[in-house]
């Protein structure tokens, strides 16, 4: 019989916690608050941290995950580079954004493509039945890739037009996250589509939970939503496919979002993002199709770029885009978002701009589906009212646009919140745009979300109670690993 001694125990569960924290130290691009964040965890609750560490601790979808979309993307043919991708932007225009397209360059490979027109929809209803008629158009094939797709009113009209258009000959593929569609890909619907001829997949499939830890993390997801329409067709913006009644939380509905159906040359970059998660988890090679030539652009179109992130491409490059645009401000920028828990760096260039006059606003929703986010949120609004930002709190539902408008001339617009989860943890797919046009029409939604606001001001906030502050605070300390 083996006996082990307390103090043998004592030894060898302190020898697995110094070997986990020299792990955090080692583990590369973790900045220094997420490293003394889990090292506090890890040390203050140790057996519980240290599984919270291995489950939540590290960015990997596993190697093997890894591996394959590696190999797929460098398979992949190159992006299309001709007159097509020249920009149509008066020059002196695209000069002072130059550098941001080429940062969006560096992430992708994706050139900045003129000839785009885009329309921003009205509506959450709207925008499936925008999305449902161009199925019904379509001719050649129709990508669907959703983080949320629920089996409700919007959900089956969608599952519906995708079951005709196959029926007429249309190659359709349609993609869901696990996690996140995970009611749609286990109900009959989602059957009832591959029967009737709609190739359908799973993205990041979840697998047996218990031995998720040894295969990468469970709640790395894919947020996008990509729409993609016989290659010249796209659809960008912050919609799953549900009803905005989203009834998995209702009590904070309507879901307000905001989406542009784009046409043009940009639809070719959206499906490169798509066709990179499809042959990620088909065994289909879609180089065919990415090998066409570009969609013929509209003489009067505008400037347009994909943004695709994720834990698989560089380490911070979202939270690159929205720092470069917010340093690149001049006069007025206005941000929407549900989730706001900054890094360090973000903070300082919200701040900063409004520091130094440029006019500075964001709107959030008044109440956050997720309470712990929320009040990491709140923890954030002194120092930016102090900078001179304008914070207002959407009160018409749960303001869910992820929108940016710079100077009257740039937007923004996608999947990405300004979080560490989206930052870091999801994929997710923007669009850049230089169109003063169209700018000023999301300006006006902007608008639109501010008129149903209240405003927070500083002496609100002072006014707070000492436990609200101290529990907003407390939370915000962990925001390095939420």
């Amino acid at each position: 019989m083996i006996h082990v001694s307390h103090h043998s125990l004592l030894v060898l569960f302190t020898l697995l916690e110094l070997a986990l924290i020299a792990r955090i130290l080692l583990r590369p691009h973790r900045d220094p608050a997420s490293r003394i964040a889990w090292m506090v965890v890890v040390l203050v609750i140790p057996l519980v941290g240290m599984l919270a560490y291995l489950l939540l601790g590290e960015v990997s979808i596993g190697r093997r995950r890894v591996a394959r979309l590696h190999s797929v993307l460098q398979q992949m043919p190159p992006f299309p580079r001709s007159s097509d991708c020249e920009t149509s932007a008066p020059s002196a225009v695209f000069e002072r954004y130059q550098h941001l397209f080429e940062l969006g360059e560096s992430i992708n490979g994706f050139t900045p493509l003129s000839g785009n027109t885009a329309t921003l929809l009205p509506s959450s209803n709207a925008t499936i039945d925008a999305m449902v008629a161009d199925i019904d158009a379509a001719k050649d094939h129709v990508h669907l890739l959703f983080y949320i797709w629920l089996p409700d009113h919007n959900g089956l009209k969608v599952v519906e037009a995708l079951k005709q258009a196959s029926k007429r000959g249309v190659t359709c593929r349609a993609m869901a996250d696990a996690l996140g569609s995970s009611t749609m890909i286990g109900s009959k619907e989602w059957s009832a589509m591959h029967a009737a001829g709609v190739r359908v997949a799973v993205g990041l499939p979840l697998g047996n939970p218990l031995l998720r830890p040894f295969h990468g993390r469970i709640d790395l997801r894919n947020h996008r939503k990509i729409v993609v329409i016989d290659d010249r067709i796209t659809y960008c913006g912050s919609q799953n496919c549900t009803d905005p009644e989203f009834l998995p939380k209702a009590k904070y509905a309507p879901w307000v979002d905001a989406v542009m159906r784009f046409e043009g040359p940009i639809a070719r970059q959206n499906q490169y993002l798509f066709a990179s998660d499809w042959m990620t988890y088909v065994d289909e090679n879609l180089d065919d199709l990415l090998s066409r030539p570009l969609p013929s652009p509209a003489q009067e179109g505008f400037t347009a770029q994909v943004i695709g992130t994720g834990p698989t491409v560089r380490y911070s490059a979202m939270p690159e885009v929205f720092e470069s645009l917010l340093f690149a401000a001049r006069r007025k920028v206005v941000i929407t978002t549900p989730y706001y828990v900054p890094n360090d760096p973000m903070q300082n260039a919200i701040c900063t701009a409004a520091y130094r006059g440029v006019d500075t606003t964001i709107i959030f929703p008044a109440r956050n589906d997720s309470w712990v986010v929320g009040a990491a949120s709140r923890s954030y609004y002194a120092d930016l009212l102090a900078a001179g930002v304008k914070i207002y709190e959407y009160e018409g539902g749960l303001l869910h646009t992820k929108s940016l408008t710079l100077d009257g001339e740039l937007t923004l617009i996608g999947s990405a919140n300004m979080d560490r989860r989206s930052f870091e943890l999801n994929y997710e797919n923007n669009i850049l745009l230089l169109d003063p046009t169209l700018t000023h029409t999301m300006f006006q939604r902007q608008q639109e979300y501010i008129a149903h606001s209240h405003r927070v001001t500083r002496d609100m906030v002072a006014a707070w109670p000492l436990s609200h502050q101290l529990c907003n605070n407390l939370i915000a300390t962990m925001g390095p690993i939420l």
